[in-house]
């Protein structure tokens, strides 16, 4: 398949997308947005997005994406709380995994993989259950290492990235396909903005 035959399948699945995945897809870019700009609608608009993602998800056989966003859902309501009564207080440096963390987050993905893979195998009718554990699974080691502002969340979060991208593009979900493209591309910013901060400290 050439670039031109890819590019009219992907506006053809584009003109079929309903209203839901726009309203979804459009939330989560105000969301990057307002975070981008250190705003605190940031939270609301990612609230209303990941309501919406998990319901999408979970009506295409992405059980496992769903129950990730149930986590983002969990983190976006936690950290809405923490902006508003403890905003005075200092986040927690950035810093790069030790030999400790690097372990917790190898044995965070083997450990998810494996459980996702067989309960979406053996008790869904998942047709991915491959490719949405591994998804899942590297999100979450991300999502561990990002609560604890390491500067290695956003390899592991690029990494769920990359196998996102085709896989939604395979369920026909070509708006949160494009938005992943999105967060691929902030969080290898993300990665250089990060090892600047931790460049500039070590070098005081």
């Amino acid at each position: 398949m050439n670039l031109i035959q890819w590019l009219n399948i992907l506006w053809e699945q584009i003109k079929q997308t309903g209203w839901l995945e726009w309203l979804g897809v459009g939330f989560g870019v105000a969301e990057v947005l307002f975070a981008k700009a250190n705003k605190i609608w940031l939270y609301p608009a990612g609230i209303i997005s990941v309501i919406i993602t998990i319901y999408l998800f979970y009506t295409v056989g992405l059980y496992a994406e769903s129950a990730l966003n149930i986590y983002y859902l969990i983190m976006s309501t936690w950290g809405w709380w923490l902006w508003i009564y403890r905003k005075d207080k200092p986040p927690l440096p950035v810093t790069t995994s030790n030999a400790k963390d690097k372990k917790i987050t190898v044995a965070i993905v083997i450990a998810a993989f494996i459980f996702l893979y067989l309960i979406l195998k053996n008790f869904t009718d998942s047709q991915v259950p491959l490719f949405d554990a591994w998804v899942s699974a590297t999100a979450w080691a991300g999502m561990w290492l990002l609560a604890k502002r390491k500067l290695e969340n956003w390899i592991w979060l690029n990494i769920s990235n990359v196998f996102a991208i085709p896989l939604l593009f395979y369920k026909e979900l070509p708006l949160y396909a494009l938005l992943t493209v999105f967060l691929f591309v902030i969080a290898i910013q993300g990665y250089f903005k990060w090892k600047k901060i931790i460049n500039e400290e070590q070098s005081i």
